[in-house]
């Protein structure tokens, strides 16, 4: 999966390339995260291979927008993209690289810390999506069947998000529980080995 198509299904609608941001850290940042440099060029680029089109239009706020809307021919891409089969990635984790080599540090506590932290942002995250649900869900007193099918479809999405993090909090349950018992041990064979010298 690529940011141009992501782009091209958030442009269902005309948006300038401030407006894609903030709708994207809006419903899409728990899996597909973007930065606005990142979003233009793309745009730029979108344009320039026919997909998009762009116009500028006039801002209450300050200088004038580019706006952008899909053309057929991006349409067509988006729909070969959506009619594709899933496209199942490798998920780059960079925690796991830094847990991985963690035990060169020699420092369990070190490594008890760092599952803390991560475990607390997992939930802030989470948390976070929560929020978002509550918003989608409240409007329509829970009821996931008065949603149109692109509020249908967002907000499956939104609890694959939920759901991911859920696990992945529990996944840090988990290992801090084991790195606190192998503290433990390793504090108990040290007495152990004190006192065997006595």
């Amino acid at each position: 999966m690529s940011l141009d198509n992501i782009l091209l299904g958030m442009l269902c609608e005309p948006r300038s390339g401030y407006d894609l941001k903030a709708k994207l850290d809006e419903v899409v940042r728990y899996f597909w995260p973007a930065e606005l440099t990142q979003i233009y060029r793309i745009l730029k680029r979108l344009e320039g291979e026919g997909l998009l089109r762009s116009r500028m239009i006039a801002s209450d706020k300050g200088p004038d927008r580019r706006v952008y809307s899909v053309t057929a021919a991006g349409r067509r891409t988006l729909h070969k993209w959506l009619s594709s089969e899933p496209i199942i990635e490798d998920e780059r984790y960079a925690a796991l690289g830094q847990l991985f080599f963690m035990g060169q540090l020699g420092d369990l506590e070190q490594s008890a810390r760092f599952m803390t932290e991560m475990r607390a942002k997992r939930v802030a995250q989470l948390e976070a999506l929560r929020e978002l649900e509550r918003q989608r869900l409240e409007p329509v007193g829970g009821a996931t069947d008065c949603f149109d099918d692109n509020e249908f479809h967002e907000y499956l999405t939104l609890r694959t998000g939920i759901n991911t993090m859920t696990a992945r909090i529990k996944w840090c349950d988990e290992t801090l529980e084991r790195i606190r018992n192998r503290i433990e041990q390793k504090s108990h064979r040290g007495k152990s080995r004190r006192e065997t010298r006595r």
